[in-house]
């Protein structure tokens, strides 16, 4: 089989290589950065240097693919965030229907059903709906939960404020957290089996916790046991964010998404339609992770 790998060799997309790799299959994957090369082709891989801004790379790279993984990777130089979303999207559809590609896995998001106003994840929905526009193609939506790692964000609140936080939910609210080696798994699992036809959705989480869990397994591995979660208003996190240096529309974005997840929308389909079983990384292992990233800084 000929896979089509988007995402480089990032911490998703290398142990994905690397299974397809192992199970005698030929793969190809896609990065923006020469550099990686070397690295890619260490793994049995072939590397395709390219940009998924570019319609015509794509086209020419998906050629002879039996299946393409399909991620949209984050950017903070865009100056329009969703533009620049449904941009590579649309090069994505593109190259999928110029080589008659039928199997495609994508990384979507949770959230993704709402289609729009949930920031970051609208370019996701909008992909998502123009795969579901293409006839004769087997797509499996895989829709991960809150990443673990983006957590490494409240570290700055810890050390400056002595506080946890954001305006996606109070303490008692409930999050369902991942890790980016329980997504691989799974979506190693789709490429090498094969075995969904039409459209397919499939939610990943390895653990479901409140907030206020989340501060106090975290706050105590650190050492600081007690650090509270507060739930902040639109206009404080929006400050906050701006303050630490992100770019308007990525704080926008960000704000945005908050808001869904505070009203429950956002995670209203997943709860609705749980994965079959949870990960295997729970919070108490995140945790030593948190600790490393917490005494670097």
């Amino acid at each position: 089989m000929n896979y089509v790998i988007t995402g480089s060799i990032g911490h998703i997309s290398k142990p994905v290589v690397e299974k397809l790799v192992a199970a005698g299959h030929s793969v190809t994957v896609i990065t923006s950065n020469a550099a990686r090369v070397a690295d890619i082709e260490s793994l049995g891989a072939k590397a395709a240097v390219g940009s998924v801004g570019d319609a015509a790379f794509l086209i020419t790279t998906f050629a002879g693919a039996d299946a393409v993984y399909l991620m949209i990777p984050p950017t903070f130089a865009a100056a329009d965030w969703y533009t620049h979303q449904t941009q590579v999207a649309d090069n994505y559809v593109e190259a999928l229907k110029v080589n008659s590609i039928k199997n495609v896995v994508l990384l979507s998001s949770i959230g993704a059903h709402l289609r729009k106003g949930a920031g970051p994840i609208d370019g996701l929905g909008y992909l998502e709906e123009q795969l579901l526009k293409l006839e004769g193609v087997n797509a499996k939506f895989l829709r991960p939960s809150f990443f673990y790692y983006n957590l490494f964000a409240q570290i700055g609140m810890i050390k400056n404020a002595g506080i946890m936080g954001g305006n996606g939910g109070d303490a008692d609210s409930k999050i369902a957290l991942v890790d980016t080696s329980d997504i691989a798994e799974v979506v190693a699992d789709a490429l090498l089996k094969l075995d969904f036809t039409g459209v397919s959705i499939q939610y990943i989480a390895s653990d479901i916790r409140t907030n206020k869990e989340v501060a106090d397994v975290l706050s105590a591995a650190i050492g600081k046991p007690g650090t509270p979660w507060i739930l902040f208003t639109d206009e404080q996190s929006e400050q906050g964010m701006l303050q630490a240096g992100l770019p308007k529309t990525n704080v926008d974005g960000y704000v945005a998404m908050g808001q869904v997840q505070r009203n429950g929308t956002m995670q209203a389909d997943f709860f609705a339609n749980p994965p079959a079983k949870l990960g295997n990384v729970k919070l108490e292992d995140f945790a030593k992770s948190f600790v490393a990233a917490y005494n670097a800084q």
